[in-house]
């Protein structure tokens, strides 16, 4: 039985035992292997009862608020019952409200991207990750490319993070050594954020028509043989002691500066 198959009555109106075939599944869900292969990724929290994406499943935990449960009722899809420890065993919050959303993970093809995207080199941390997604979604991007390597975009840091944006962003994983050459031969301008030397000023970088926005690793940034191949190198100025802007902060900074030049060339007011 495959989660995102899964019937209602195969599940018993509470599931109390450990050796239920569905928890055991579930349970699994919380590793990343398990997660591509039955395709589907965990979200908690009852907010996302408030977005519009269907939910293959929902997992409630026993006596869970009934306001959640009613917020629920909206979605044709299976509400599954959790007893208490074994809920407390899938949770990965410590005080949870008790409710679980259960997402099918969409494959979108990567050669469908959109004019200006942000890629993100070897990304490590989840919440990172989490925050770079909300901020990119927030701006009014899309598309996000993380080369392999990087953390995995269904950690459950990673969507509790997101605040729900990862349900509005197209995530894609990319061998780094195809990234360079896989963006020059669809047209991309690449601007790396670089501590170099010849690196400009973030706020005078040059946009074109397409864009690639390329943002490091936490401790090592990016590989220097990408920053090379770069068409631009783009700094965010330190005025203070700090050694650097962390990475989530950086790209938020970034985009929303690549946003403001995009509605001036649009005419609009920001």
């Amino acid at each position: 039985m495959k989660i995102n198959k899964i019937a209602g009555d195969d599940i018993l109106e509470i599931i109390k035992s450990k050796e239920n075939r569905f928890y055991k599944k579930l349970k699994k869900l919380k590793q990343k292997k398990y997660r591509e292969e039955e395709g589907v990724f965990l979200a908690e929290g009852w907010k996302f009862l408030q977005f519009s994406t269907a939910p293959v499943s929902i997992i409630y935990e026993e006596g869970v608020d009934t306001n959640y449960i009613e917020l629920g009722e909206r979605f044709d899809c299976p509400k599954i019952y959790l007893a208490k420890n074994l809920f407390s065993e899938i949770s990965s919050q410590e005080n949870s409200q008790g409710v679980i959303v259960i997402y099918k993970i969409e494959r979108k093809n990567i050669d469908n991207l959109s004019e200006n995207i942000v890629v993100l080199n070897e990304i490590s941390d989840p919440g990172n990750l989490g925050t770079i997604i909300r901020v990119v979604e927030a701006s009014g991007f899309k598309d996000i490319i993380l080369t392999k390597g990087s953390v995995d975009c269904y950690n459950e840091k990673v969507v509790r993070s997101s605040m729900g944006s990862i349900l509005n962003c197209n995530l894609y994983y990319i061998d780094e050594e195809r990234l360079v050459e896989f963006l020059k031969e669809r047209g991309y301008n690449i601007i790396s954020t670089a501590l170099d030397d010849s690196s400009i000023p973030y706020t005078d970088m040059k946009l074109k028509d397409k864009n690639a926005f390329i943002f490091g690793n936490e401790g090592n940034g990016i590989k220097k043989w990408i920053i090379d191949s770069s068409d631009e190198k783009i700094i965010i100025p330190i005025y203070g002691v700090a050694e650097s802007l962390n990475v989530a902060m950086a790209t938020g900074i970034v985009i929303y500066k690549v946003r403001e030049i995009i509605n001036m060339e649009r005419g609009k007011n920001v």
